[in-house]
């Protein structure tokens, strides 16, 4: 990688802006127009915010994640630090209120706290893009720094929270087959390189008519690469061939509560499982459907432990005998000790009962687990409705599912990159996506959740197969193609043809090192202007006291 060099190394880019070249104005007393100007920017990177959220589901208008990264290019382009981080953080707040809005029925505090949160990281991006500014190249750093934030957000804090990503705005556009060679960071970096090129372009189309001269080869580079990224995707294969196919139903059976309370009485989601299943088994035998190789309930399908309460055991173990069939039961299952309980995937043979199951290795914080808890139950009331934190799997979601070894994840996992990839790199023929999203039903938290569902089908080359208790239950081919899909809040059976397949893409191959590699380069190209800038002061002292001690020599000759 070459490294970058800063318009103080160098000759000056045409379209370095004015205010670049000379000192700006104390931060303390700008002028009415500053501050005019100052507000412009403001409510502009929160319009652009704005246009991001609009570019995610339930809108899906994905162009505008290519505008909204431009914008805030073009926004903080020049920028003290300090200012970038303050756009930032200004264009962040209104996306995620918007983009998480679903998170409404826990509460709107629990919107816009987290929104703070998530936000705060896009402050740090801001300042980020405003000291790349300064260098060559920086429509490249600057698209790194999308990843270098989305890295940070996919970790920090408490394990991340990865709701926001480029990539999930863009599982249905031409940028989504990018996933099968780099995974979610690379159609990232594609969409924000695309945004910072287009960014390029237009400041250098507003020099050239500020100047009266013709358009620099800049403009027409700009606008010619950000057009490139966009249509690159269809120059990648993505795999669809089918190496063996299984019968698969998928059994939505519904809540009858949705909400905080969506599991109700006891035994009442359970039984909506059992009944929907046996339904089932009632049109196979009637010859209305094809017997299914395997079934697949969603997660929290058994709102009591199978293992523990014996009408559940035996409700569950009814209606997997009248299917006949192997069934993946998602269950909330007690221990390792009164004060957990673990969210898991039990397959349930007809003939021996329950088996192989898989644990949720990354439990929701606040939703599935409260962090300091003694202490923050005391302050937020709310928090004592979680009464049991869920105790974290400790291995993937891969087990032999009658004739087809699976990849399970559950609800919320589909978005950790690393979760849902060594599910396939360890042998899953199909990925399937147990979830229960009843508690923010018609809010657009599960069209989000089946986005990202269409991503990692691509990126891994593998049919997707989501399962939710009230929905958007579907069946994803390896392309990303729905190919079916339920509404939401009602009871309904999927049942489907759906490939299997041993072969493992790029993105699998190279697992993190992608985004390892973008995030690292947008962090050091931070680090090479601020190193620059210690430099010049250094440099600067050295010489202010060389001045100051020749004076004092001069001085004393003359006395």
């Amino acid at each position: 990688m070459a490294l970058p060099v800063s318009h103080e190394q160098g000759e000056r880019h045409e379209e370095e802006p004015a205010a670049a070249e000379a000192p700006a104005a104390p931060a303390s007393a700008p002028a009415r127009g500053g501050r005019r100007g100052w507000w412009a920017r403001t409510g502009l990177a929160a319009l652009s915010g704005l246009a991001l959220a609009l570019a995610f589901p339930p809108y899906d208008l994905w162009p505008l994640s290519i505008l909204a990264v431009a914008a805030l290019a073009l926004l903080t382009r020049g920028r003290r630090a300090r200012h970038g981080a303050w756009l930032g953080f200004a264009f962040g707040v209104p996306f995620f209120v918007v983009l998480l809005s679903w998170l409404r029925p826990v509460g709107w505090d629990a919107t816009v706290g987290l929104s703070l949160i998530e936000a705060l990281f896009l402050a740090l991006m801001g300042a980020g893009l405003a000291l790349t500014s300064k260098l060559r190249g920086w429509p490249l750093w600057g698209a790194m720094l999308w990843v270098t934030q989305e890295w940070m957000r996919d970790r920090l804090p408490f394990g991340g929270f990865p709701w926001g990503r480029l990539a999930f705005a863009n599982t249905a556009s031409p940028f989504t087959p990018l996933a099968a060679l780099g995974g979610a960071p690379l159609v990232t970096f594609a969409v924000a390189a695309s945004g910072t090129l287009l960014a390029w372009a237009v400041l250098s189309a507003a020099r050239a008519r500020r100047t009266d001269t013709e358009l620099p080869w800049r403009t027409a580079a700009g606008a010619v690469g950000a057009v490139a990224l966009v249509l690159v995707g269809y120059a990648v294969p993505v795999p669809t061939s089918a190496d063996d196919t299984v019968k698969v139903a998928l059994v939505q059976g519904n809540v009858d509560r949705p909400g905080m309370d969506f599991l109700g009485r006891p035994m009442e989601v359970l039984d909506n499982h059992a009944t929907a299943t046996e339904k089932l088994a009632a049109d196979v035998a009637a010859g209305k459907t094809a017997k299914p190789d395997v079934v697949i309930w969603p997660e929290n399908a058994s709102d009591l432990d199978p293992f523990t309460d014996p009408a559940a055991y035996a409700r569950i173990d009814e209606a997997v005998k009248a299917v006949g069939v192997p069934t993946l039961v998602g269950a909330l299952v007690d221990g390792p000790d009164a004060q957990h309980v673990q969210n898991e995937g039990i397959v349930w043979d007809p003939a021996t009962g329950p088996g192989a199951s898989y644990t949720k290795q990354h439990p929701v914080p606040f939703g599935e687990y409260v962090p300091f808890r003694q202490e923050l139950s005391k302050v937020i009331s709310r928090l004592q409705r979680v009464a049991r934190d869920f105790y974290p799997g400790d291995h993937n979601g891969v087990m032999q599912l009658g004739p087809v070894r699976i990849g399970d994840v559950i609800c919320f996992e589909v978005a950790y990159d690393g979760i849902v990839r060594d599910t396939v790199n360890d042998g899953g023929r199909i990925l399937v996506v147990q979830t229960n999203n009843a508690t923010y039903n018609n809010t657009g938290q599960t069209e989000q959740q089946l986005a990202m569902s269409r991503l990692r089908a691509v990126e891994h080359g593998r049919a997707v197969l989501i399962a939710a208790t009230s929905g958007v239950s579907a069946v994803i081919a390896p392309d990303g193609t729905v190919q079916q899909r339920t509404g939401e809040m009602e009871q309904a059976v999927l049942s489907a043809l759906v490939p299997l397949r041993d072969g493992k893409t790029v993105a699998d191959r190279v697992g993190a090192a992608p985004e390892w590699a973008l995030a690292l380069g947008g962090v050091l190209a931070c680090a090479f202007v601020v190193a620059g800038g210690v430099r010049r002061r250094r440099a600067a002292r050295k010489a202010g006291a060389g001045a100051a001690s020749e004076t004092a020599s001069e001085a004393a000759h003359t006395v």
